[in-house]
């Protein structure tokens, strides 16, 4: 997949850059994508709901009154679930709510997620960008250029930039991330993803790797 490289002004550089086939343009297994985003979801949950059963609310434990002649139903003591003020039955309990995912699974459906990019033409390089300065309309003033700005976005660089990073972040419509941090979820929740250049070629590079 060839991909045009455009500047900070937006602009083609004239430049190309050729992502893997093998990455990018395999066959989208969409069910690994819906485990990797399942699993991404529930990771997020902090699982801190609880109730207090019988032995844990306040109360006295003294029976109300004796099990039989009263004409009434037996009853215990006024922690019984049954009263007002009581415990709860079979309530939640703080619990995990993980899921495990195998390695080849999650890989699978990060490059499926991608793959669906690519077959949208959602995906843009731009070249490496080193500001000695944070400068939000820069970067803005860029994507529009490129027609990508009114787009929910995620802007992937190798490593981590300082004044990058906080020229995105007031921005509410651009998810900023490293490369070794992308995940599915975020690649399908982006209509668009903004690869620098640098990020770009890793992944060309990872496939050589794999293939040596």
């Amino acid at each position: 997949m060839e991909l045009k490289v455009f500047n900070i002004q937006g602009q083609e550089t004239g430049r190309t850059i050729e992502l893997p086939e093998e990455i990018f343009g395999i066959e989208p297994n969409n069910h690994a994508i819906y485990l990797a985003v399942k699993q991404y979801l529930a990771a997020q949950r902090q699982g801190t709901h609880k109730v207090k059963t019988r032995a844990e609310v306040k109360g006295s434990s003294k029976k109300l009154h004796k099990q039989k002649g009263t004409g009434g139903s037996r009853k215990g003591n006024i922690r019984n679930p049954i009263f007002k003020g009581g415990g709860t039955i079979f309530g939640p309990k703080p619990h995990k709510y993980d899921i495990k995912l195998n390695r080849k699974v999650k890989d699978l459906a990060k490059m499926s997620a991608l793959t669906h990019k690519a077959q949208a033409n959602a995906i843009f390089v731009i070249e490496d960008v080193n500001m000695e300065a944070p400068k939000t309309k820069t970067v803005l003033n860029a994507l529009g250029a490129m027609k990508v700005a009114d787009k929910k976005l995620m802007f992937i660089t190798p490593e981590y930039n300082d004044n990058l990073y906080l020229s995105v972040r007031n921005v509410p419509s651009i998810l900023g991330t490293l490369l070794s941090d992308m995940n599915t979820y975020d690649i399908m929740n982006s209509e668009a993803l903004v690869l620098t250049e640098s990020a770009a070629k890793m992944f060309a590079a990872t496939e050589e790797e794999a293939t040596a």
